[in-house]
């Protein structure tokens, strides 16, 4: 028998996935690999139209039809679960991966008490009786510090304060001890103390369990606080990947260089008249990706190879970053 612990909680391997349109056939996501290992916080950055949120849908199958995963596989623990059916990767999701969504409102049920959502997913996934079911509730209400958790766990979603729906949110993610959790821009809607308190919180429980965690954000601070390594996605590819400090004090890919200088510092968040470095141009659409390295237009230390090929990751210190910059035989 294999030793799971022997390798990544998570591997995601060359990943491709498509969404055909009228006008063409779009690929969000283009061959990104990176693994999580357990009890690690892996922060995936990048603009709007990265590619960031698709991947962990398709990691945990809830890809909106027509899209779908193309090519390339997504491992958890030892067993692929990118091909599992519907049934199959029903009993994935909630059991073995949870999911922290943007919005707790919209993950929360407003017609049903906080306890019996909880209670319901704990009978759903463990197959505990409902006594059993609404102490592991209770237990997981007080281990994210909801305050008073016996007499709100009857309360009802619009009752709890943002910061407190989103901690019922993390209950409910872990309330059925998964191995991996997916964080997609959990602390966007909260103001920054209540996002310091739900970051601390989810480090903590994650430790405490030896929980991987996936969190997806558009924010470098988070990231630099929060995760232990980082993947900066770019155009549905992956830019560079490597532990944190190395990738926000010395970034290889020069996308991930125009992001850490549009990133003031909290010294600088004093200057009223400090003026944020900005990345010239945008994003590209999917319609419209150039050929080669997609972020050439945008890049100044742009070449010719750079227009017409698409540069695999390259080591970069201790990261490694998808770009020619880093090419040892071309720079021999």
């Amino acid at each position: 028998m294999s030793d799971n612990t022997a390798q990544p909680l998570l591997r995601v391997r060359d990943l491709v996935v498509e969404i055909p349109t009228r006008r063409g056939l779009l690929r969000p996501v283009n061959g990104v690999s990176f693994d999580v290992e357990r009890g690690e916080i892996l922060g995936v950055v990048g603009e709007s139209g990265a590619g960031k949120s698709i991947t962990g849908a398709a990691i945990i199958g809830l890809l909106d039809s027509p899209s779908r995963i193309a090519s390339g596989e997504v491992w958890l623990d030892g067993e692929r679960i990118d091909n599992l059916d519907n049934e199959g990767l029903r009993k994935v999701r909630g059991r073995q991966i949870g999911t922290i969504f943007q919005d707790p409102l919209t993950s929360l049920n407003p017609l049903l008490p906080i306890g019996d959502q909880l209670a319901e997913t704990a009978m759903v996934h463990l197959s505990i009786s409902r006594a059993e079911a609404r102490e592991r509730a209770l237990a997981a209400l007080v281990e994210v510090g909801i305050p008073a958790a016996a007499q709100r766990i009857d309360a009802y979603a619009h009752e709890f304060s943002g910061g407190m729906r989103q901690r019922v949110v993390i209950a409910l993610a872990l309330i059925a001890e998964p191995r991996f959790v997916i964080a997609d821009e959990p602390t966007t809607a909260l103001d920054v103390s209540v996002q310091a308190q739900i970051l601390s919180l989810l480090r903590s429980l994650c430790v405490k369990r030896n929980t991987g965690v996936m969190l997806i954000t558009h924010d470098m601070g988070v990231i630099a606080e929060t995760t232990d390594r980082v993947a900066v996605l770019y155009a549905g590819r992956l830019a560079e990947i490597g532990p944190t400090r190395d990738v926000v004090e010395s970034p290889g890919h020069p996308y991930s260089r125009g992001l850490m200088a549009a990133t003031p510092s909290p010294s600088e968040l004093a200057d009223k008249d400090l003026r944020l470095n900005q990345i010239p141009g945008s994003m590209p659409g999917l319609l419209d990706v150039p050929a080669g390295c997609a972020f050439h237009p945008r890049c100044e230390f742009v070449k010719d190879r750079c227009r017409n090929a698409v540069p695999t990751s390259y080591p970069s210190g201790n990261s490694h970053s998808a770009c020619f910059l880093h090419d040892a035989e071309a720079l021999s």
